[in-house]
């Protein structure tokens, strides 16, 4: 009698669809992915003129009845607008600077370290009013959460405010050669270096490895590019992703527009799900015992 093989055991996945709050067709659109179980992660941006109490009710509903994790999504760069009325500096129209005007002072450590501190605590509170509780994990708007300083004073507040929450970092796992195709995936590669230290040094959490950078601009086929995601990927891995449908808000905000819709797509057809088995992942859900079960997994 041949013996059974023993069930491969997959390897669990955090898909965390980022900027809901920029417009109402992007939130609709991961509201969609959540209520399908297709997505297990939403990052939250306070300071947009689509977010409101409402958006936030229904994705408190939508997450707690799939087990889905809502994290901030820190935002510093134009064309949105301070949380905190004394930031600074700021652009002529009352805006954050340029992302690359952010990054250079950033990168520099030369933003006003009082004016941020105040800028993490509002988006922070925004949230709390928001949601009536800490969120469960924290990343950045175009990953401005990864300069030292933005790094440091969103550790601090996390340390404050929500002890229980994690910081994506956003190292890869692919193999070396493979990332020299991809300089923006190669500056965050360098940046999370000091942000796992620091994390490790103060005893916040983080993600195991991290995918889902490429180059929105190019006409590519998105299942090709999951599938390399998930290419060396760990368990407990994350990959960020941006689901949406376009509308005149997120013209007027984004330049980043109709791969939202083919993300959409992807993620709600049946390829995805089959790609995923392929690869042997499943997603994560949220567990009674802990916020994170990425959170078991670093202290095992």
């Amino acid at each position: 009698m041949t013996a059974l093989k023993p069930a491969r055991r997959l390897r669990k996945l955090w898909l965390c669809a980022d900027d809901y709050g920029i417009s109402p067709a992007v939130n609709r659109a991961i509201l969609d992915l959540i209520g399908r179980g297709r997505i297990n992660a939403a990052s939250v941006m306070v300071t947009t003129p689509a977010f409101s109490a409402s958006a936030a009710q229904e994705l408190s509903d939508f997450a707690g009845s799939n087990r889905a994790a809502i994290g901030l999504h820190f935002t510093l760069t134009a064309p949105f607008r301070p949380a905190a009325r004394t930031y600074r500096p700021l652009a002529r129209d009352g805006a954050f600077l340029s992302l690359v005007g952010t990054f250079a002072l950033g990168l520099g450590r030369r933003l006003d370290p009082d004016a941020l501190t105040a800028e993490v605590e509002h988006q922070f509170a925004a949230f709390r009013a928001a949601f009536g509780r800490s969120p469960d994990f924290v990343d950045g708007h175009q990953h401005v959460h990864l300069l030292p300083q933005v790094s440091d004073a969103v550790l601090a507040a996390i340390k404050r405010t929500a002890p229980g929450a994690w910081i994506r970092q956003c190292g890869r796992a692919a193999p070396l050669w493979r990332r020299f195709g991809d300089p923006k995936g190669l500056v965050l590669d360098f940046l999370s270096v000091r942000l796992r230290r620091r994390c490790a040094a103060s005893g916040v959490h983080t993600n195991p490895a991290f995918a889902g950078t490429y180059d929105f601009r190019r006409n590519t086929a998105f299942d090709a590019l999951f599938r390399s995601f998930l290419q060396g990927l760990p368990d407990g891995g994350l990959v960020m992703c941006h689901p949406g449908f376009v509308d005149a808000e997120l013209r007027r905000l984004d330049a980043f527009t109709a791969m939202r819709e083919r993300e959409h797509a992807f993620f709600g057809g049946e390829q995805f799900a089959a790609l995923l088995a392929a690869e042997g992942f499943e997603l994560a859900r949220l567990s009674p015992e802990s916020r994170f079960d990425i959170q078991r997994s670093l202290l095992s």
